[in-house]
């Protein structure tokens, strides 16, 4: 595996989906990864990855033969027409509609669309509003 950046201070190091069909699982997440900017960062015939989301098969070394449950993944995306773009990629990527580009209530200018993807799990592409700079953090209470 070639070497990656390593950058600290984030809550999430990486992710690892373990899938069924990987060919169908790369089409459908090269084409969204393209959509955002995000170029695959490698592959073999038992996994690709991309950042810090890696994708295998169940036989591979890393996955230790067991598929992951159902996850939501969201992805920030760089404006409105970045998550209109990832909803129309992902639905001809073989994704299934999950909830259609809109804003949602999570906060004032959250807007998103999620998709299922070949196993089933959750991803969604946000835009969290012109009000928001990349380095402002955005405090949620999912307590109401």
């Amino acid at each position: 595996m070639e070497a990656q950046e390593l950058h600290r201070g984030r809550l999430i190091d990486h992710l690892h989906l373990v899938v069924r069909d990987l060919a169908a699982s790369r089409r459908f997440y090269e084409a969204l990864l393209e959509v955002l900017g995000v170029p695959i960062g490698g592959a073999a015939e038992d996994y690709f990855w991309a950042d810090e989301l890696f994708v295998s098969t169940a036989d591979s070394d890393a996955a230790q033969g067991n598929l992951t449950g159902r996850h939501h993944l969201a992805f920030q995306a760089r404006d409105r027409a970045a998550v209109e773009a990832f909803h129309k990629a992902g639905l001809a990527a073989g994704g299934t509609d999950n909830g259609a580009p809109g804003e949602r209530p999570y906060h004032p200018g959250y807007y998103a669309a999620f998709l299922l993807d070949p196993d089933g799990n959750n991803i969604e592409a946000v835009f969290h509003g012109p009000h928001q700079r990349s380095s402002d953090s955005i405090r949620i209470n999912f307590d109401s």
